[in-house]
């Protein structure tokens, strides 16, 4: 079974920046290397895609409203994932959540493409 812990959310101002982690334990169970996502979720709103990285060289998925604010990478040798967030606004304020699959995708992905699920970090944004 995998785990998935988040780290690094926080209350900042808007146009500051955060970086979430995402630290994987244990092993899935096809044995297969995963890939990793983040999603988000504000209240009262369904939780929505942010990234998604490949570890085998297949291609990073970023939501297009995200695009340059926000970044997705990782470690595959410490099974991590990152979320390089910039210009935060108060709209981003939610619960973010890492999310691992067995394997690697290559469209962009929905809630129920994942496998494994984090508790989630809560980023609030201040105007």
């Amino acid at each position: 079974q995998v785990q998935l812990l988040e780290s690094g959310g926080g209350l900042v101002q808007a146009g500051d920046s955060l970086r979430l982690s995402c630290a994987a334990s244990g092993r899935s169970s096809s044995g297969r290397t995963f890939s990793m996502g983040w999603f988000r979720q504000a209240l009262g709103k369904e939780r929505e895609f942010v990234a998604h990285i490949n570890w085998r060289g297949g291609p990073t998925f970023t939501s297009d409203s995200l695009k340059g604010r926000f970044t997705i990478s990782g470690d595959n040798a410490k099974n991590a994932a990152y979320l390089q967030m910039n210009s935060l606004e108060p709209e981003d304020t939610a619960v973010y959540y890492c999310a691992a699959r067995d394997n690697d995708l290559y469209y962009v992905p929905t809630e129920n493409d994942y496998d494994y699920w984090g508790q989630g970090t809560q980023v609030t944004v201040s105007s």
